[in-house]
């Protein structure tokens, strides 16, 4: 591979992607010559734009509904699908041929990310896909959008770096690299979108952001996207002289966004069509949320409208007369979003948890407490000690703070273009700061809402290259292995587990942890499961450490993996003893691979799947 010209960031978002670029030959230090990439998509049946965001929305045409060319791009004719705006505006219509939040569903752990279950609800006659294959088409758009506006300068020749929310487990970045791979992206790196947003602030500000934040800043980054609500804090330290950034804390994987405010929105609409005398059928109300979330983007970015009509087509013979015609008030958005979604809480309020019904339908494990005030406050209580080991930090909250304290907040996503739902958010952590005698936590302003996450991870791969400021933290977890005990067997009691970690926090790309000497049976050429663990707060543990015990609030169980590794010549059912090696990759996945004494074998074990996994 030639030495790449440009460093490319891709936000692979849950409802907008984008492609950022920086140009390596034309930038110095701090100062990097960036753009944003136009994307050609289509926006109607045959019609070309070239916005800059791609909507993360696949539609699946039926085969007699469009004529031949409606789907051609410029460079190609050979498609039976449309990604971007016309797939979105045409499957707010036909909400049953479209494929949306492919991103949420590629991180669920209850279904096969493989297996063709996307559009969810879609009738048998309709065309399914994975959500793995949703994920490779939209990257493989950017990739083509890219080469036909660089001919010059091909993509697989440039450093690609695609983002992820902070709190994906090493399956969903597993299978986020492997989407990448497939569409194409040869030379690629995950990176973390709180940490994007935080690079973007800082390279707009042009050298600047040093004389806005000191040592001892505790910056919170609250990114609430179309499917998740990620928090990070990163903090401000001094090594020899200079201004350091590390990440000492991430969230837990929430699946709130701006995809449940969009229904929220919906079921608001659909009520006031009730008491008008208009009830809207399952088939309606999907496609209500649709049109709720392009007004709802309208009521968000201007502010002299007050008010948005809503059009949802009816599926009958009657499509005029039968369609259902309303509006969207920025009242009953600011009523629904505000109170709804960013309730004003005391800094000991934690998430609500409901007794669940034994059946539910298979669809995406939302949050059960919508409040992201009330995640908030759990997030910074549980971090409340993150601080303690980190070296260079002057900053210590009182002993008897029961939350970490920010000092400063960068915001991110496209729901914080409303001013209103940012001052909600400061206003309620300033609250529970003044209540603890803190100083209260400033607004780091100019912020690009819309393009950060995608700014930011181009210029990551920049700074990759020794130049600027690099955000240090590693893994945002520490990862472990359940190792089952040996005992006898006893009526009703299953064996004990302890927990081996193979990767402490913070744990950087590319490093290698070799644990120690002690030997594990690995069952080969049967069916075995491998169970993981994740923790965000113990901090301590090294490679090779063994926990016999923890609470529920130290760990946290990741999906099982399943696998049957090949006997290579043993009997079935033997147990091979092995010493286990665990590796952060460049591109930032975890990989674990098992030694046989005395041979040259490796079985490797990837978090790649739901039911199975490959040795």
């Amino acid at each position: 591979m030639s030495e790449p010209r440009y460093s490319i960031g891709i936000d692979l978002g849950t409802t907008h992607c984008a492609l950022s670029y920086v140009d390596l030959s034309a930038s110095d230090g701090e100062k990097t010559i960036q753009g944003v990439l136009p994307i050609t998509q289509l926006t109607a049946p045959g019609a070309i734009e070239e916005p800059e965001l791609l909507p993360s929305f696949l539609y699946l045409p039926h085969p007699n509904e469009l004529t031949p060319g409606d789907l051609a791009l410029p460079w190609t004719t050979e498609r039976d699908f449309a990604v971007g705006e016309m797939a979105r505006s045409r499957g707010a219509g036909t909400p049953i041929r479209l494929v949306s939040s492919a991103k949420s569903w590629l991180c669920h752990p209850g279904v096969d990310r493989r297996a063709a279950i996307l559009p969810s609800d879609a009738p048998p006659e309709v065309t399914r896909v994975s959500p793995l294959e949703s994920s490779v088409r939209y990257l493989t758009h950017l990739r083509e959008a890219w080469n036909h506006a660089h001919p010059d300068t091909p993509f697989d020749e440039q450093e690609v770096t695609v983002t992820i929310p902070a709190s994906f487990d090493p399956a969903a970045r597993e299978l986020t690299a492997e989407a990448a791979q497939t569409a194409g992206y040869t030379h690629m790196t995950l990176l973390e979108e709180p940490q994007a947003a935080l690079y973007s602030w800082i390279q707009k500000s042009g050298g600047a952001w040093r004389k806005e934040v000191k040592v001892g800043d505790i910056i919170l980054v609250v990114d609430v996207g179309g499917g998740t609500t990620d928090l990070s804090l990163i903090a401000v330290v001094e090594r020899e002289g200079s201004l350091e950034l590390h990440r000492v804390a991430v969230g837990e994987h929430i699946l709130l966004g701006g995809d449940n405010m969009d229904l929220a929105l919906a079921h608001v609409v659909a009520r006031k069509l009730a008491a008008q005398g208009t009830q809207a059928d399952p088939w309606q109300l999907r496609a209500l949320t649709y049109a709720c979330r392009a007004a709802k983007e309208t009521l968000l970015t201007d502010r002299s409208t007050d008010t948005v009509p809503l059009v949802v087509p009816s599926r009958g013979s009657k499509l005029i007369g039968g369609s259902i015609r309303t509006e969207l008030t920025r009242a009953e958005l600011t009523q629904t979003i505000l109170e709804g979604f960013f309730p004003q809480v005391d800094a000991s309020a934690r998430p609500m948890s409901r007794t669940r019904a034994g059946l539910t339908q298979l669809g995406l494990p939302y949050a059960q407490d919508a409040g992201i005030t009330r995640h908030l406050a759990a997030f910074l209580g549980r971090q409340v000690a993150a601080l303690a080991e980190l070296d260079g930090l002057q900053h210590v909250p009182a002993g008897n703070a029961s939350f970490l304290h920010p000092t400063a907040v960068l915001f991110n996503g496209g729901v914080f273009k409303s001013m209103l739902l940012v001052e909600r958010i400061l206003d309620s952590l300033n609250g529970w700061l003044a209540a603890e005698g803190a100083p209260p936590a400033r607004l780091l302003g100019g912020a690009d809402l819309d393009l950060a996450v995608a700014r930011g991870a181009a210029y990551y791969g920049y700074v990759k290259r020794g130049k600027g400021v690099r955000i240090r933290g590693g893994t945002a977890r520490a990862y472990y292995i359940a190792i089952e005990s040996a005992m006898p067997a006893v009526p009703g009691m299953e064996p004990p587990v302890q927990a081996l970690c193979l990767a402490p926090f913070g744990m950087e790309e590319g490093t290698d942890a070799a644990l120690p000497a002690q030997e594990f049976g690995l069952v080969v050429g049967e069916p075995v499961h491998f169970r993981f663990f994740g923790s965000s707060v113990r901090r301590q543990d090294q490679v090779g450490t063994m926990l016999d015990y923890w609470s529920p609030d130290e760990l946290q169980e990741l999906e099982e993996i399943q696998a049957t590794l090949p006997p290579e010549g043993r009997t079935p059912g033997e147990v091979v003893p092995v010493k286990l090696h665990a590796r952060i990759t460049e591109a930032g996945t975890l990989e674990l691979e098992a030694v046989p004494r005395g041979t040259s074998e490796r079985w490797k074990v990837e978090f790649d799947m739901r039911g199975s996994a490959n040795a």
